[in-house]
C-alpha cells in the first residue's frame, strides 16, 4: 500500500458482543440479512467445536468497523492423529474500503492469529478472493469438483433432438438406465434404504469402525451431522441410510433437494477413506428414483480412487472450485490427500 492509504487496524472479535456490528458489515454483502442473521446465531452462536476465531478491520482514522472475516473450528483427522482445524469464512469488506490493500490487512491477521490456534486453515474462496487468499501465502491444495449423474434424461436429450423425439427417447434411456441399476442391485448383496429427518446416533459407531487412511478429512461423527445439517438453518437435509438385511448401518448420505435435482452434501460409509462401494451409490441413485429426482449431484476434493463409487456408476464432472489451505508449522508442508465435501464448507 503506497503512503497515501489510509491505515487500518485490526480487532479480535467476540461473537457474543460483536453480533451487531458484524451483521452491519454483512448487510449488502453476502446475503440477504435474515438468512446472514440465521447463519449468524447458528454458525457463530452455536458451534460444538468452539468460538469460530473472529477477525474485524478497523478504519484508522475514524476508528469505525469496515471489515470482518473468520475461521470456523473443525475437528479433522490424518490417520490416527486429531488435528484442529478452521475454515475460512465471510470475508467481507464495506463497499468504501473494498480494495485489495484493505482485504489483505484483514486476512493477513486472521492468518497469522488462525496459525496460532489451529494445525490447518483452509478455504473455498471466490474468483475474486483468489488473489487475496495467494497473496497472504495460502497455496492451492487441489479442487473441489462438482459431478452429477442423470436419473430423467428427456429433458437434457432435448437439447440435442426435436422435441416430438425427445421424450420417447428420454423414457427409452430412462428404462435401459433403470434396468441395468435394478440388475446389478439384483447381482449383488441386497441392501436396505431409508429416508430420515435426522441425523442418527450410529453415526460414531460407523466412524469409528471405518478404516482410517492418511487422507486430510474432517470427523464424521453424529456430534458434527447433527449440527451441521440438522441444527443449521440455512437448508433443509434429508438423510438417507443404507442398511443390511441386519439393519447395520453401512452408508449414510447427507441430501438437500434443489426443484429436481437431489445434492448430496456429505456421505459416508464403512469403507472410510478408502472410497464409497459402488453399491451404496447404486443404492443412492434407486432411492432418487423412486423420489422422482431428474438428476444427483455431489461436490467432492480428494483422491479419483477414492471417488470410484460414484464415477463408475456415471458420475461426470460439471464443475471445479480450487480449495486453498495453510498448515500450522506443526503440521508440516507435506502434500497430503485431501477428503473434502460440501459440508467442510460453512454453508
Amino acid at each position: 500500500m503506497g503512503g497515501a492509504a489510509p491505515a487500518y487496524s485490526i480487532e479480535a472479535g467476540d461473537v457474543a458482543r460483536d453480533r451487531e456490528a458484524v451483521l452491519a458489515i454483512w448487510r449488502g454483502n453476502l446475503g440477504e440479512d435474515v438468512r446472514m442473521q440465521a447463519k449468524y446465531d447458528w454458525f457463530y452462536a452455536r458451534c460444538p467445536f468452539g468460538e469460530p476465531l473472529l477477525r474485524l478491520l478497523l478504519d484508522g482514522e475514524t476508528g469505525t468497523r469496515v471489515g470482518a472475516a473468520a475461521a470456523g473450528p473443525r475437528r479433522f483427522t490424518i490417520g490416527t492423529r486429531m488435528l484442529d482445524a478452521g475454515v475460512l469464512v465471510d470475508l467481507a469488506v464495506r463497499p468504501e474500503h473494498r480494495s485489495l490493500g484493505p482485504a489483505l490487512v484483514l486476512q493477513s491477521a486472521l492468518a497469522s492469529d488462525g496459525l496460532q490456534r489451529f494445525g490447518l486453515l483452509y478455504g473455498f474462496p471466490n474468483p475474486k478472493a483468489a488473489a487475496v487468499f495467494k497473496r497472504v501465502g495460502y497455496t492451492p491444495f487441489g479442487e473441489i469438483v462438482r459431478h452429477a449423474r442423470v436419473l430423467r434424461h428427456a429433458g437434457y436429450v432435448a437439447r440435442r433432438l426435436p422435441r416430438l423425439l425427445a421424450g420417447p427417447a428420454g423414457w427409452l434411456l430412462d428404462t435401459v438406465d433403470r434396468s441395468g441399476s435394478w440388475l446389478r442391485r439384483r447381482a449383488g448383496t441386497r441392501l436396505f434404504t431409508r429416508w430420515s429427518e435426522c441425523a442418527d446416533p450410529r453415526f460414531d459407531a460407523l466412524w469409528e469402525r471405518s478404516p482410517r487412511g492418511e487422507a486430510v478429512t474432517a470427523v464424521r461423527d453424529h456430534a458434527f451431522a447433527r449440527w451441521r445439517f440438522d441444527e443449521s438453518p440455512l437448508a433443509r437435509t434429508r438423510w438417507l441410510f443404507v442398511e443390511d438385511a441386519g439393519g447395520e448401518l453401512l452408508a449414510w448420505f447427507a441430501c438437500q433437494v434443489d426443484d429436481e435435482l437431489l445434492h448430496v452434501r456429505d456421505f459416508w460409509s464403512v469403507h472410510g477413506h478408502a472410497g464409497i462401494d459402488r453399491a451404496h451409490v447404486e443404492a443412492l441413485l434407486a432411492a432418487a428414483r423412486r423420489e422422482g429426482h431428474a438428476a444427483v449431484s455431489v461436490e467432492y476434493a480428494g483422491d479419483a480412487d477414492a471417488f470410484a463409487g460414484w464415477t463408475v456408476c456415471g458420475f461426470r464432472e460439471r464443475s471445479r472450485r480450487p480449495v486453498f489451505g495453510r498448515w500450522g508449522n506443526e503440521t508440516g508442508t507435506t502434500d497430503r490427500t485431501l477428503h473434502l465435501t460440501s459440508a467442510d464448507e460453512d454453508e
